[in-house]
């Protein structure tokens, strides 16, 4: 999973026991609750020695869970034990990345130092606000607050050369996934309708027939009267009874192979924009609005390479950074408490 450690995310990180005026807002967020957030600086792993705390794990926890404020500053019991899994994991990995990062002797320029902390203060309303925040996390000392700007920054630099700047993916390189992966570019013949349905009560009689048939001779004639995507859906909306009503009827694009034959049989002599005559699908009726018809083929390169580029460049960063994760663990002591 990729996330970067942004000098933004301290705010929520270091301010965890700020008033809740001031968290939400130098940080944009809602605070959670006093009673959802207790962290009280008990560890809750050690690795190669430098103890992780409880509030470090709820600092990770929220970034990965930004909605808990929607949860009253808590998580949804369902899903608590693996968020909490997962951000101790990240909280371990970061440290682990610091370490590296010190052990390589990796260095921040005072200058980038400086920029990174005016960026933080400025998130702040007031200098008072900052006055308030310094003083509470960091008992009013620059020097310490400067330490932890400085860590988030040396394990961006070691993420970026470690894994970022690994991760990167060349035309050429796509087009060579794109040339060996031929088929996942390929897409079927689809048509893109809206639909409404009449179906016939239950249980089914003679005279609900006669009567289902009417509904639909009726709906064929207002939806023939429609004279575009809006008014098409908005008669759906009112009197179809299948479940695309709710969407104006709306299919999106559906493979040939997903339809009824009668409907491709129809489709396939429309032109987009034009509407149906009555199909009758046993003892139901359908009528439908031709919005589009796309013939099988194949993507072209042109038309897929800026998407591959991310895809690709994604799927190798997340791998890259399960190696390294896996490589600084190797000989590093963790303990989880």
């Amino acid at each position: 999973m990729k996330r970067s450690i942004s000098i933004g995310s301290l705010i929520l990180g270091l301010a965890l026991s700020l008033p809740a005026q001031v968290v939400s807002r130098a940080s944009g967020h809602t605070a959670p609750s006093p009673e959802a957030q207790k962290p009280r600086g008990r560890a809750v792993a050690r690795v190669n020695g430098a103890v992780l705390t409880d509030r470090d794990l709820l600092r990770e926890m929220y970034a990965m869970f930004p909605y808990a404020q929607q949860h009253g500053g808590g998580f949804p019991k369902a899903m608590e034990s693996d968020i909490r899994k997962g951000a101790l994991r990240m909280i371990e990995f970061e440290e682990l990345v610091y370490q590296e990062a010190l052990r390589q002797k990796m260095t921040i320029p005072p200058a980038r130092l400086d920029q990174a902390e005016g960026e933080f203060r400025g998130q702040f309303h007031s200098p008072e606000e900052y006055r308030q925040f310094l003083q509470t996390e960091f008992n009013g000392s620059r020097t310490r607050l400067r330490r932890k700007i400085q860590r988030s920054l040396l394990i961006d630099a070691c993420l970026q050369m470690e894994v970022g700047d690994r991760a990167k993916i060349s035309a050429a390189e796509a087009r060579r996934y794109y040339e060996k992966n031929s088929a996942r570019f390929e897409h079927p013949e689809t048509f893109s309708i809206q639909s409404i349905s009449i179906l016939p009560p239950q249980p089914l009689t003679e005279q609900g027939r006669k009567k289902t048939r009417q509904r639909a001779e009726a709906a064929l004639r207002q939806a023939q009267a429609t004279k575009n995507y809006e008014d098409f859906g908005m008669l759906a909306e009112r009197i179809s009874d299948d479940d695309y009503r709710v969407v104006m009827g709306d299919h999106k694009a559906v493979a040939r192979s997903g339809l009824p034959p009668e409907i491709v049989q129809a489709a396939s002599a429309m032109q987009p924009g034009q509407v149906s005559g009555l199909i009758q699908l046993g003892d139901a009726y359908t009528i439908f609005r031709l919005n589009g018809h796309t013939s099988a083929g194949k993507a072209s390169f042109a038309g897929v390479e800026r998407q591959l580029l991310v895809d690709l460049q994604k799927a190798k960063y997340n791998q890259l950074r399960a190696a390294f994760d896996q490589k600084l663990r190797k000989d590093a002591k963790v303990e989880e408490l």
